[in-house]
């Protein structure tokens, strides 16, 4: 995947109103912002761990020691994921760390309807992953779906808005509509690993008026946590004839 030219007249318009109108850090409103595009203030930006190497090749998650090379982690071995490989562009703060700039910033877009934060959140993990979106060409962008009853009581997809914003850079076409999620399931957040993966076995299908056959396809979310979601909807495209699944998430939890 290579960045498009097809945003500039976009990103020349946003120039423009944050020229005449200055935008303040997302997480902490406290400062305006120094660089353009920005999301984040130059104190928040500082608490903020990106996700770098050395890290499991397949998962994406980063390995606390800073030297070696990239391996697979033992999670990995001893449960494959169904994707190719994972990576998100940030490390996600753990739940003590309530007033952690990302975290306040990923719980204001999601759950405080702040669908204004979609865009530089989208962009800043599509820029932050351009190795890894370089190792691959995705024929399509498919964000992991909400249940009908939790999208309209959100009223939005946050993975959608994300996903958006990686095929705009990328020029690759977004398909919010080919795989749906059939079954309601409850929240992960509170649930263990195991019970995580029983919870979302099943709850997702190809629609029948798609096809997937032969494709490369990156999956979008915004967190990934224990990678059951994201594994389950893998699952689910590589039986409907997929030939890659690539996964792409903007925060990744670590513990």
């Amino acid at each position: 995947m290579e960045l498009s030219t097809q945003a500039s007249l976009s990103e020349r318009f946003d120039w423009l109103v944050d020229w005449l109108y200055p935008p303040r850090c997302r997480a902490c409103a406290g400062r305006i912002l120094e660089r353009d595009g920005a999301c984040f203030c130059a104190d928040c930006w500082k608490v903020i761990q990106l996700v770098a190497h050395p890290l499991c090749r397949l998962c994406g998650r980063p390995f606390p020691d800073a030297s070696g090379d990239d391996h697979t982690c033992g999670v990995c071995i001893e449960r494959p994921p169904r994707f190719a490989a994972a990576r998100a562009w940030a490390c996600y703060p753990r739940e003590e760390q309530e007033n952690h700039p990302l975290r306040t910033v990923v719980q204001k877009f999601k759950y405080g309807c702040k669908v204004s934060l979609g865009k530089p959140l989208g962009q800043l993990m599509a820029r932050g992953c351009v190795e890894f979106l370089s190792g691959f060409h995705a024929d399509v962008i498919v964000p992991v779906p909400l249940h009908g009853k939790r999208l309209r009581w959100r009223g939005f997809n946050q993975s959608l808005l994300l996903a958006r914003q990686v095929s705009g850079l990328y020029g690759v076409p977004v398909d919010p509509f080919l795989l749906q999620r059939e079954r309601e399931t409850a929240a992960q957040t509170q649930l263990p690993e195991d019970e995580r993966r029983r919870n979302v076995r099943g709850a997702f299908a190809i629609r029948p008026d798609k096809a997937v056959k032969d494709q490369t396809i990156l999956l979008v979310d915004d967190v990934y946590t224990s990678g059951a979601t994201v594994n389950e909807c893998s699952r689910t495209l590589k039986s409907g004839g997929a030939k890659e699944v690539y996964v792409l998430t903007l925060a990744r939890a670590i513990y």
